[in-house]
């Protein structure tokens, strides 16, 4: 055993008798100033973090409170009850509109057009017509077909469907076109203001023309200018038993019959 730490000793002895220079070399100034340089952003990090808990702890929160807003009262109106005349004629929409329009189709009429220009409809379709009695260009009324029959040519005729007198307004017999009007004025016949005002309803002595006007977009007069083959602003009643003796027609048939028709033309209407 002593001679194995013997040998040892004598190793090692000539190790360091060989290598005269072999030392533990101590840290460059470089690797002592980067190890100076942690140190110190460690003690900057530290103190940053420092004032940042000091920060945090000084900041307290605002709270705003919460207001709900104030309900507004509720405001009621009471409106009166309309009578059944007043509520008529608002279903009609005017007075006006509600004489020209049969009583059946009252209701209706809110929906009948009303335009600054008449509307594209139309019930007029050309048929053959075999009555040589009657001339070219004349006009036949047949009060219970609801219709209005333009004798255009040999064989030839336009029928266009009407609305015709109520009951106990229709009339019969032979006429003439007097006189052609475009968006005619209406002046009641003073029968008809006396007839309405016994019912409460008072008439104007004159409307002037245009859509608004019951006369509609035409108007071709018959004899003494009491009766009329007219437009009407409440296409809806065509068809149906609904003036106080006028022919009434769609809007865009008055204006192509009204072009067809010549002042002498004759007219026969028929019950």
């Amino acid at each position: 055993m002593m001679r194995k730490s013997l040998a040892a000793a004598m190793a090692v002895s000539m190790l360091f008798a060989f290598s005269p220079t072999l030392s533990f070399a101590a840290p460059s100034a470089d690797e002592a100033a980067l190890v100076l340089k942690k140190k110190k952003l460690a003690a900057e990090i530290k103190a940053l973090e420092a004032k940042k808990a000091e920060l945090t702890s000084s900041i307290t929160p605002i709270a705003k409170p919460i207001t709900k807003p104030k309900a507004k009262p509720v405001r009621v109106i009471t409106q009166p009850v309309a009578s059944p005349a007043v509520a008529h004629v608002k279903a009609c929409g005017s007075f006006i509109q509600c004489l020209f329009s049969s009583k059946k189709r009252r209701i209706e009429v809110q929906n009948a057009s009303v335009s600054a220009a008449p509307s594209n409809r139309t019930a007029r379709e050309d048929v053959a017509w075999t009555e040589s009695k009657y001339p070219v260009g004349s006009l036949i009324v047949r009060t219970p077909e609801r219709a209005l029959y333009f004798v255009s040519g040999k064989g030839q005729a336009i029928r266009y469907s009407v609305g015709v007198g109520r009951e106990g307004m229709q009339w019969s017999g032979q006429s003439s076109i007097v006189a052609k009007t475009e968006w005619p004025a209406w002046n009641p016949p003073p029968e008809m203001i006396k007839r309405e005002a016994a019912k409460g309803h008072m008439l104007p002595d004159h409307m002037d023309g245009g859509p608004g006007n019951p006369l509609g977009a035409r108007a071709m007069y018959i004899g003494g200018r009491i009766y009329r083959v007219h437009g009407t602003n409440n296409e809806d009643s065509i068809g149906g038993a609904v003036s106080s003796g006028c022919i009434r027609m769609m809007n865009a048939d008055v204006i192509d019959l009204y072009d067809r028709v010549k002042v002498g033309a004759k007219i026969y209407v028929y019950q």
